[in-house]
């Protein structure tokens, strides 16, 4: 049936069988991994496109795992959803595959529209058609953007009931997925939650993102490239912590509700690039203020929103979750991992590791 897995022969029957999307990209990895080593009771599937982000070397140490498997499926191809959900028998949705890149969202718009929307969609109408909506016995939790609620000025901070006014391609697609995960749950009575977070950062990021992309630039002295005077503001959030907090809502939280997830962390994109710099020439052995050089301004991105900040405290009041990292910390910690993971690094930029799945499945990605 073209259905490639690999992973447990347990009988599903007994477990907890929880599908998550985008189980291949930067968060999506990492929630994987925390749900297949925390909880060794529920059959973990992810579900993943394996497009330019999704790479299987990011969770490659947990694949053995008995409780993990892999489907490669995408999510807009609605035959294909509809058919894993018939031979698997999935209790719960982890939704993560998206469509992410503002800058590659202004070039194709359609794209964003058909994976974000579209394949979101298609996940929601198998969930109803599958699911009998008995109370904790199943759950569709979306994970979304602070982007959908647009940009901010120099004061204020995003809230559960901030009204969205998105602002790119790609918010605009996050943002119609968040209305028809609630409109599904107020029409079909099915069970959902949504969380929105603020920029994340950490191990096994695509480097097109700004820190994975400056790391790499700064290691081979290549120039900088900062929209505008560098003045945007973004609230970052440690991948791992971001992780955790999805765990504690999908165990936590009451259906219907809508979780911000932050870092408490508000940088301005100039000033955390010459930090990053800074630790960059500590870490290569160069003078302070050497990497700092290849800065370059370039013309700002159309529509670029100012300022993003998000208030979490409701999850913190409600879940007790908090970030576990200051950002210095954790964008020690990242750097550390990029420097050490030289051949992850290697095969992300040159494409190598899109031979992954074919040397290691035997099929084509």
């Amino acid at each position: 049936m073209g259905i490639e897995t690999k992973g447990s022969e347990i009988k599903e029957d007994r477990m907890k069988k929880i599908l998550i999307t985008g189980g291949a990209g930067f968060i999506g990895s990492h929630v994987v991994r925390l749900f297949v080593n925390k909880y060794p009771e529920y059959q973990i599937f992810n579900l993943d496109k394996l497009t330019y982000a999704g790479n299987l070397r990011n969770i490659e140490d947990i694949e053995s795992n008995q409780n993990y498997s892999f489907l490669k499926a995408d999510i807009s191809d609605r035959g294909k959803v509809e058919e894993l959900f018939e031979i698997h028998k999935f209790d719960f949705v982890i939704h993560l595959a998206a469509e992410s890149h503002v800058d590659r969202s202004i070039k194709n718009p359609l794209e964003f529209l058909n994976t974000n929307i579209v394949g979101t969609v298609n996940l929601l109408d198998a969930c109803r058609n599958s699911w009998n909506h008995e109370n904790g016995k199943h759950l569709f939790y979306h994970v979304s953007t602070d982007e959908v609620f647009g940009s901010l000025s120099d004061q204020g901070f995003f809230i559960e009931s901030t009204p969205y006014d998105p602002q790119s391609p790609y918010s605009a697609s996050k943002a119609g997925s968040d209305h028809f995960v609630r409109a599904y749950g107020n029409t079909y009575g099915l069970p959902f939650v949504i969380s929105n977070c603020s920029n994340n950062y950490g191990p096994n990021q695509f480097p097109e993102k700004l820190i994975p992309l400056f790391i790499n630039n700064i290691k081979n002295n290549r120039p900088l490239p900062v929209y505008g005077k560098g003045d945007n503001v973004r609230d970052w959030l440690y991948v791992v912590d971001h992780a955790r907090a999805i765990d504690m809502i999908f165990h936590g939280s009451a259906h219907g509700k809508t979780y911000n997830i932050g870092g408490f962390n508000e940088w301005k994109n100039l000033d955390l690039i010459k930090v990053l710099c800074d630790l960059m020439d500590e870490k290569l052995g160069r003078s302070k203020g050497e990497s700092q050089n290849l800065i370059e301004f370039v013309t700002d991105r159309s529509g670029h929103d100012f300022r993003y900040a998000i208030d979490a405290s409701m999850i913190k009041k409600e879940l007790g979750w908090e970030p576990s990292l200051q950002f210095e910390e954790g964008l020690s910690k990242t750097i550390d991992w990029y420097l050490s993971n030289d051949e992850w690094l290697k095969e992300v930029t040159s494409g190598e590791y899109l031979n992954y799945y074919k040397n290691h499945y035997g099929a084509e990605a």
